[in-house]
C-alpha cells in the first residue's frame, strides 16, 4: 500500500545495477569480437589502424556534423577544443562553475582565464541571462556544460554569442543525445566535446570526442591530438604546440561496438527517469529535474532538489539514510563550485609563476560568493541519484520506495 505521504513500503534491499561494472553496462560479445579483431591485426596505433576511424565517421554521422576526431578523454576533448580556437595568453573563456574539473584546468593550460558565470539554481546550468554580466572585450570563448544531461537555453545562448561574436564550445561529456528544441546539443556551437570515461552514456573506460562543422576549425582539433604533426600531408611537421591526445585502436574498437547501443540506452535511462519523476511529483520537498519545454533530458545522473525546510538535514541527511538502503546517491555533485579549490584560490599553476593568472583582470578572477548566488544555492540542495542503462521498472520502484522512507525518516528526527 502506498500514498502520497508515506510511499510504498521497502522490501527487502535490492543491488542496484551500477556504471563502474557490467551490471550497469552494456558490454557485451560485439566488444569483445571488435577486441580480438584489433589484437589479430597486431595495429593498436591509430593512425595505421581502422576501429578510431570507423568510429569517428560512425560519430560524425550520428550527430550528423562533419567531423569527430577521437581523442583520450573527454579533459582532453576539451582541451582540443580550446586550443582549436587558439586563445591569446590572458584571454577570458566563461565557464561554469558546476562541472568537472577536466572541463577548467585546459582553459589554464592554453593561457586563458576562465571566467565563471552563475548558474540557475533550478537547472544547475549557466544561460544567456547569467553569461551576458560576465562578457568583456576580452571575451574569446564561452564553455556551455549541459549538466547531467539537461540542455542549456540554447537560443538565448547563441543569440548573445553571435551578438558578441564570440564562439561557443558546448561540454556534452553528460548529454549524448540530448535535444534542445528538437536538435542534438552539439550541435549549435562550433565545436563540441564528449566523454566516453567509465560512467558516461557510452563509455571506453577513458575517451572522449570533439565534433564540428567548420573545415578550418577541424584542420586544427586533428592536428592539436596529433602533436601538431600534419599526417598525410605532403610535406608534414609540427606546425604548433601540441600533445599526443590519440585514442588507442582497442578503446576505437570498443566505442564502435558501443555506439549501436546509444539510443537505446538513452531511451531507457530517459523512459525510467519519467517513471521515477511520476512516484516522486508529490512527494513534499523533494523537487525532481527541472527540464524545460524545449529540452529533451538524456539523464546521464537523475537529480533531485531537496528542500531543506522540508526535509532536515536535506541532501546530506536523505544521501545517508539512502546508502543505508543500498541507494549511493551524490550530494552537492561538487563539494564547492570550482572557483573555490585551491588551484584558483591560491592560484597554483606553474612552479610558483601563477601564470595565466598573473595576465588577469581584478573583476575576472573576483569569486566573491555573491556573485554567484545560484550555484551556491544549488548546491545546498542537490541530491545526485545513481543512474544507467540497466535500470528496470523494478529498481524504479526501489528507488522510489526508499527516498520515500528516508524522508519519512527525516522529518521524525527533526521533530
Amino acid at each position: 500500500m502506498s500514498n502520497s505521504q508515506t510511499g510504498p513500503a521497502v522490501e527487502t534491499p535490492i543491488g542496484l545495477p551500477t556504471d563502474q561494472n557490467t551490471t550497469g553496462r552494456s558490454f557485451g560479445e560485439e566488444e569483445i569480437a571488435l577486441l580480438s579483431d584489433v589484437i589479430r591485426s597486431g595495429t593498436l596505433f591509430s593512425v595505421s589502424g581502422t576501429m578510431v576511424k570507423s568510429l569517428e565517421k560512425r560519430f560524425a554521422e550520428t550527430l550528423g556534423v562533419k567531423y569527430a576526431y577521437a581523442c583520450a578523454s573527454g579533459t582532453a576533448a576539451v582541451h582540443t577544443a580550446i586550443a582549436a580556437i587558439n586563445p591569446e595568453p590572458g584571454d577570458e573563456i566563461i565557464t561554469s562553475p558546476i562541472t568537472d574539473m577536466g572541463a577548467i584546468a585546459p582553459i589554464l593550460y592554453q593561457g586563458a582565464i576562465p571566467v565563471f558565470a552563475d548558474v540557475d539554481p533550478e537547472t544547475y546550468n549557466i544561460s544567456a541571462e547569467t553569461i551576458e554580466p560576465r562578457l568583456s572585450r576580452h571575451t574569446r570563448a564561452i564553455i556551455v556544460t549541459h549538466l547531467f544531461g539537461n540542455p542549456c537555453d540554447m537560443h538565448g545562448i547563441m543569440k548573445l554569442a553571435e551578438k558578441h561574436g564570440v564562439p561557443v564550445i558546448e561540454d556534452c561529456a553528460q548529454s549524448f543525445l540530448a535535444r534542445f528544441d528538437g536538435r542534438l546539443v552539439g550541435t549549435f556551437g562550433k565545436i563540441a566535446a564528449f566523454s566516453l570515461q567509465q560512467g558516461k552514456h557510452i563509455t571506453t573506460g577513458e575517451g572522449g570526442l570533439v565534433t564540428t562543422n567548420d573545415d578550418e576549425l577541424a584542420r586544427r582539433l586533428v592536428l592539436f591530438i596529433n602533436k601538431g604533426w600534419g599526417y598525410g600531408d605532403p610535406q608534414p611537421d609540427h606546425y604548433f604546440l601540441a600533445l599526443n591526445y590519440r585514442m588507442s585502436e582497442l578503446q576505437g574498437a570498443v566505442a564502435v561496438a558501443q555506439l549501436p547501443k546509444l539510443a537505446g540506452g538513452v531511451e531507457t535511462r530517459i523512459r525510467m527517469a519519467d517513471k521515477l519523476t511520476q512516484k516522486l511529483k508529490s512527494l513534499k520537498g523533494i523537487f525532481t529535474p527541472k527540464v524545460g519545454l524545449k529540452s529533451a533530458h538524456s539523464y546521464w545522473k537523475y537529480c533531485l532538489r531537496v528542500d531543506r525546510k522540508e526535509i532536515p538535514g536535506g541532501p546530506v541527511a536523505l544521501a545517508r539514510d539512502l546508502k543505508d538502503l543500498g541507494v549511493n546517491s551524490v550530494p552537492r555533485y561538487i563539494q564547492k563550485p570550482a572557483f573555490m579549490c585551491e588551484v584558483f584560490q591560491k592560484q597554483r599553476t606553474f612552479g610558483n609563476s601563477r601564470y595565466p593568472f598573473t595576465l588577469a583582470r581584478p573583476e575576472a578572477v573576483d569569486y566573491d560568493p555573491y556573485r554567484f548566488p545560484g550555484a551556491f544555492a544549488a548546491l545546498e540542495e542537490i541530491l545526485v541519484l545513481p543512474w544507467n542503462e540497466r535500470y528496470t521498472g523494478e529498481h524504479v520502484e526501489y528507488i522510489s520506495a526508499s527516498i520515500y522512507k528516508s524522508v519519512e525518516k527525516a522529518r521524525g528526527m527533526g521533530r
